[in-house]
């Protein structure tokens, strides 16, 4: 068993004997998600530890995406709950990179690739993605090499 899913467990298990129903909830999604990736596909299997760091990155997402349209939608205290869920399940994950961190990643793949042009983005952006491992938004790193290529 991979290691997140082996300490979000073990925090399910304090978290029930503490009473929190909160963090007791939380976690049993992240849990549920896990799980559900494991047994998608034709045949069941053990993720890996960058697996399963993904699934809850895409549920901290979830949740900031949700408190986005609620409080778009005048629904403050249930997007103050979607954060509050996101804040716990980030603690779970690896810090992100710093801007300066990035920018550093950015520049060296940029240099990597000989005469790069706006044609190798992808190409730029899966190897940055690569190295981040999930610890930078996708979507800045991809802001991030389309304006080191334009420059």
């Amino acid at each position: 068993m991979a290691e997140l899913k082996t300490r979000l467990r073990d925090d399910l298990t304090a978290a029930m004997k503490a009473k929190d129903a909160f963090t007791t909830g939380v976690l049993r999604m992240a849990i549920a998600a896990i799980a559900n990736e494991e047994v998608s596909g034709t045949v069941a299997r053990e993720l890996t530890d960058a697996e399963e760091q993904t699934i809850v990155t895409r549920e901290v997402r979830k949740r900031r995406e949700s408190a986005e349209a609620y409080t778009t939608g005048n629904r403050p205290e249930l997007a103050e709950k979607e954060e509050r869920e996101a804040h716990l399940l980030s603690a779970y994950l690896p810090a992100p990179l710093t801007e300066a961190e990035l920018d550093q990643i950015v520049t060296e793949e940029v240099n990597a690739v000989d005469q790069a042009t706006i044609k190798q983005m992808g190409l730029i952006i899966k190897a940055v993605n690569a190295r981040t491992q999930g610890r930078a938004d996708g979507s800045i790193v991809a802001s991030k090499v389309k304006a080191a290529l334009n420059s």
